[in-house]
């Protein structure tokens, strides 16, 4: 069921119409120490923003574009919102990219200011001397006074806030047009190859208010943000929607500090990658195991398996208390995520559901809701989206392609390459899917990472790899296709598996490369005798060298090939 939605037009009328309704509500809860806790208001945040916003156009960055580099935290936040609500155009830079990739991109996309965090500090002043760029001011998030031609974050908003309270508007009235390019991202992939994709304030807005539609989501939720806010899953899902609904935010500390931060913030509702939720789930089955407890558990899930989520939330109420005992909604992007593992937390009447979207589509098509989802599909589109497969196949799989008001503008100043994604309206996701008579829509790969078989059959690397990854002792694992010498045609399914030497250790008491490898073989000798035969692993490479991914941690597939 879609319930009725605040309309706004843009990310500014946002933060005005949700100011009047939950202004005095706490917005952000900021961790000053060890038991230490500062909250701003959802007023207070409106009002930094402001005043932000304010001080950047009199420092003359009025229609500039500026970039914002950092940790996840409210102040990355802060500078984001008061350069796009009335300042320029925002530039989110990725916080994993090395020195020299973070210069090109600063060039490309010809910012004039920069916001950015202590560990930054370095690069980003080397930078400012490059003849290359147009780099003008550089804004610290972390320094307390303008000193040597770098400002204070904190001091600007102090001037802001002298400016506006002596009749300063021009922030506070500035005209948002919700139909022109306001958010630039660069998608993964090298610097020189990345795509800068155009994003408006529509495109932002009506993806936020179709996914408050759908989510059972609003000002009495607490959210934890973990994934980087550079990428517009968790712009979009994390920031920008927890100041649509009104809720609490909170930054989680690292990927070792989740459990204790969804504990100390009585979390109801976060997102992870798939990666998260399956570290979780093979860490509770362990202690079951450990506890002797596992095969009681396992029957519980059985006989609860049709019973409601607050029964079997009484049920498995132990399990609850590992993340807080407070979660109403945990979601899945970015990835394929285990069925297992969704089935699972949903035995266990923990509400896990999966997402899909793409920055180029700002970012979510589909999600799967509390009432409508089934186990391995990515939801329904949301309302205002239309998806369709495109050059179906016999079992009706093709790929996916999407029209609706979030889809982007198109990438910047490169039109070949838009041309190649957008048709009539239409984008073409790159992903293989299936959408059954229901229309929940169930992604299968990447079209370019398909290996074709001699016979015709397809095979999808990530599903297999979701096999092999669940063997004890694999970190991560990559499977491709290799040519037999003798016939080009007949291609031979094979996998580089990266293994961990000390859970090896522990698991199978082996310890030389060899003995590794035995152990490993055997196990995908156990996988290859549930696949059919022409899904057969032919081979096998091993490795303690991980994968070369994008910072978005997906695996860069031709880069690995090249390393075979």
């Amino acid at each position: 069921m879609n319930k009725s939605v605040l309309e706004v037009r843009d990310l500014k009328d946002m933060l005005n119409k949700t100011r009047e309704l939950y202004g005095e509500r706490p917005g952000y809860k900021i961790k000053l120490g060890e038991g230490k806790y500062k909250t701003y208001t959802h007023s207070e945040i409106r009002d930094m923003i402001n005043y932000l916003g304010t001080a950047l156009i009199d420092l003359g960055l009025k229609n500039k574009r500026i970039a914002v580099i950092g940790e996840n935290r409210y102040e990355w936040e802060l500078a984001y919102l008061s350069v796009v609500c009335g300042t320029g155009i925002v530039v989110p830079m990725d916080k994993s990219l090395p020195a020299n990739e973070l210069e090109e991109l600063i060039e490309r996309s010809e910012v004039e200011a920069i916001f950015y965090s202590k560990k930054y500090e370095e690069t980003v002043e080397r930078i400012k001397y490059s003849e290359k760029n147009k780099l003008k001011h550089l804004i610290s998030m972390d320094t307390d006074i303008h000193i040597e031609g770098i400002y204070s974050q904190k001091e600007l908003i102090e001037k802001g806030k002298e400016l506006v309270d002596g009749g300063d508007r021009s922030f506070i009235d500035a005209e948002i047009n919700p139909d022109e390019m306001s958010i630039m991202l660069f998608t993964s992939g090298t610097t020189s190859k990345s795509k800068v994709v155009a994003l408006s304030h529509k495109n932002l807005v009506s993806n936020l208010m179709d996914f408050a539609s759908v989510l059972d989501v609003d000002s009495s939720d607490r959210i934890l943000s973990f994934l980087p806010l550079h990428h517009v899953f968790e712009c979009t899902v994390g920031m920008l929607f927890s100041l649509y609904i009104g809720a609490e935010r909170a930054f989680c500390e690292g990927i070792r500090h989740i459990v204790e931060n969804l504990n100390e913030y009585k979390t109801t509702f976060a997102s992870f990658v798939p990666a998260i939720y399956e570290n979780m789930y093979k860490n509770i089955m362990k202690t079951l195991e450990k506890q002797g407890k596992l095969e009681q558990v396992k029957k519980l899930m059985d006989e609860y398996k049709d019973r409601t989520m607050e029964e079997k939330k009484e049920v498995f109420k132990d399990i609850h208390n590992i993340f807080g005992g407070n979660i109403k909604l945990f979601v899945s992007g970015a990835a394929a995520l285990d069925k297992e593992v969704e089935q699972a937390f949903r035995d266990w009447g923990v509400n896990l559901c999966q997402g899909y979207g793409l920055t180029e589509t700002s970012p979510v098509i589909g999600v799967e809701t509390n009432e409508n989802f089934r186990v391995g599909s990515i939801g329904k589109a949301l309302p205002h989206i239309q998806a369709k497969i495109e050059d179906a196949n016999d079992e009706g799989m093709g790929e996916l392609v999407v029209k609706g008001p979030n889809v982007m503008l198109g990438y910047y100043n490169d039109e070949e390459a838009t041309g190649e994604v957008m048709k009539d309206g239409w984008f073409y996701t790159g992903d293989l899917a299936k959408i059954d008579e229901d229309g929940y829509i169930f992604i299968c790969g990447r079209k370019k990472s398909v290996i074709v078989l001699k016979n015709g059959k397809n095979i999808f690397p990530e599903e297999m790899e979701s096999l092999v990854n669940k063997i004890e002792g694999v970190k991560e694992s990559f499977i491709f296709g290799k040519q037999k010498s003798d016939d080009k045609e007949d291609i031979k399914i094979n996998v580089k598996i990266i293994f961990d030497r000390e859970v090896m250790k522990e698991a199978y008491k082996v310890e030389t490369d060899d003995e590794i490898y035995k152990v490993l073989a055997d196990k995908v000798k156990e996988i290859n005798r549930i696949m059919p035969k022409y899904k057969a692993i032919r081979g096998i490479i091993i490795s303690e060298k991980p994968l070369i991914k994008t910072t978005t941690n997906k695996i860069k597939r031709q880069a690995n090939l090249e390393l075979i």
